[in-house]
């Protein structure tokens, strides 16, 4: 199977029309594709791997006017580029393969072979239970699996970006072992737990166009001479070709489709040797361009961090933080908001996958219509504002809750009942949010707006404030039951808590 003649893409066509197909579909038809129509993760490196073919083959573009002007040479100068390096996009075969390394031999120390994490295919997809994996996603671990050429080509794409660090078994490499003595560290795309945010087009092409970053933003996120070229441009040999994997590891190109597993896959399809790869450096030595990097206070010192997927905080919840135009790898948003015209709304997808360490927890996306005036700092204020007023009704509503239980006899704040607290206090939180999150287009037609909320700043008269109000409400009911004269006295006395959110800006 070639990757670039061959289907292995699953989209979504113009009219609705569901399909899978090869990459010189998706660039001599990406007009008429929708959009791709995968998992999160599987979209981050789908999306990688489409905007690295289309830099490589533009060789830029080199400024903001050039990128204006490029979308319409991506077709004609990436089909001359994949037929250029046709033989690099093998899935099999005895030449060059695509992410694989050809000189990779099974394990060696075998006092640390039963470490192994396996030469199950299945070991590619991270959403299946296989050795180390959870069951989270998957309940058919431990079975025999088969998968077709085209599942492979997208796992291992995936895999190669998303596999997290830990155990893993030791190869030997063109005759030299693979570094990490059985042990690996997180794959680019999911160190640190990153948070990923690209911009969406209305169609596939537009969505890569949107995306492409300039050789002089490089310049500005990376350094000089930090363009590089694809990893199958430059395949390392070994962990000793030094020019190859400091390109792979240390250049904007090279690192778009990394190589973070050793991997080779055998010709029948069913099993595969899988070892250490190259080492990737994560922020902030390194910065990813779909990352957002907020300042968080760590000991009461602002540090700057990469914004993590999260399934306790929705996305939505950042928004202001995701829309700061970025200019280098200090703070800010995706760097592909510099292609953002300023006057014109726009949608964002974001997404990625929670991980707890090496233990992946579950993956998590929204897209949103982003305003233009999103993109102004009096904008993002106002939206930070305003989710941190839903925040303190939050803790309003678990206040009046744990004030409800007390009037019946029951001391939520005792240190005993800590566990308990909080899984009544989640009841009632998992309802709020659900329920406020509904209503996110008001809070960005306030925020587009701020001088509406006026110096003070007051958020309950605004219909964003009314829809938090109506939430706190519902949760509170929903969790507080009041039937009995007794529980109808606690009720009240919570309510009066609560309510005087209604009264605060």
């Amino acid at each position: 199977m070639n990757i670039s003649t061959d289907s292995w893409i699953p989209v979504v066509w113009q009219n609705g029309q569901p399909d899978v197909v090869s990459l010189v579909d998706v660039f001599t038809r990406g007009h008429e594709i929708q959009d791709l129509t995968v998992r999160p993760h599987e979209r981050i490196a789908l999306m990688r791997l489409l905007i690295c073919i289309t830099q490589s083959a533009l060789d830029g573009p080199t400024d903001h006017d050039d990128w204006k002007d490029c979308q319409m040479c991506i077709k004609s100068s990436v089909l001359e580029y994949l037929k250029k390096w046709h033989d690099a996009f093998e899935l099999f075969g005895k030449g060059q393969r695509f992410l694989q390394v050809i000189k990779l031999s099974s394990n060696v120390n075998k006092s640390i072979s039963h470490l192994d994490e396996g030469s199950s295919m299945s070991k590619l997809d991270v959403a299946l239970a296989t050795g180390n994996n959870s069951t989270l996603f998957d309940n058919a671990g431990g079975s025999e699996r088969l998968f077709k050429p085209a599942r492979l080509a997208l796992n291992m794409l995936s895999f190669q970006c998303f596999s997290p660090g830990g155990r893993i078994g030791i190869a030997k490499w063109n005759g030299r072992e693979t570094a990490g003595k059985g042990s690996s560290n997180h794959a680019p795309c999911i160190t640190q737990g990153m948070l990923h945010a690209l911009i969406r087009g209305k169609t596939l092409l537009e969505t890569m166009h949107q995306n492409l970053m300039t050789k002089q933003q490089s310049e500005l996120f990376f350094g000089k001479n930090c363009w590089g070229k694809p990893v199958w441009e430059k395949m390392p040999k070994d962990l000793t070709d030094n020019l190859a994997v400091q390109n792979a590891t240390k250049t904007y190109l090279g690192r778009l489709v990394p190589l973070a597993r050793a991997i080779y896959l055998e010709d029948n399809g069913n099993r595969l040797t899988l070892a250490n790869g190259l080492d990737y450096i994560s922020y902030p030595g390194w910065r990813e361009p779909t990352a957002t990097v907020v300042t968080r206070k760590i000991k009461n010192q602002p540090t700057r961090m990469i914004l993590r997927a999260s399934t306790d905080r929705a996305i939505w919840r950042e928004l202001h933080a995701l829309a700061v135009k970025s200019v280098n790898q200090e703070l800010g948003g995706p760097a592909a908001l510099q292609n953002c015209n300023d006057e014109k709304a726009f949608d964002l997808w974001v997404g990625g996958l929670v991980a707890n360490q090496a233990k992946l927890v579950d993956t998590t996306e929204s897209v949103f219509h982003i305003p233009a005036m999103m993109l102004t700092n009096p904008s993002q204020q106002a939206y930070e504002q305003g989710v941190r007023y839903a925040e303190t009704t939050g803790f309003q509503l678990a206040q009046a809750v744990s004030i409800f239980h007390r009037e019946l006899g029951d001391d939520l704040n005792a240190s005993e009942s800590r566990d308990r607290r909080q899984q009544i206090q989640n009841k009632a939180y998992s309802q709020y949010w659900t329920g406020i999150e509904q209503n996110v287009a008001e809070l960005l037609e306030v925020a587009t707006s701020p001088e509406r909320l006026g110096l003070e700043m007051t958020w309950q008269k605004t219909t964003w404030g009314a829809s938090v109000w109506r939430a706190a409400r519902a949760a509170y009911e929903y969790s507080c039951a009041h039937v009995t004269p007794r529980q109808i006295r606690a009720y009240a006395l919570g309510l009066s808590r609560l309510a005087a959110t209604s009264t605060q800006s």
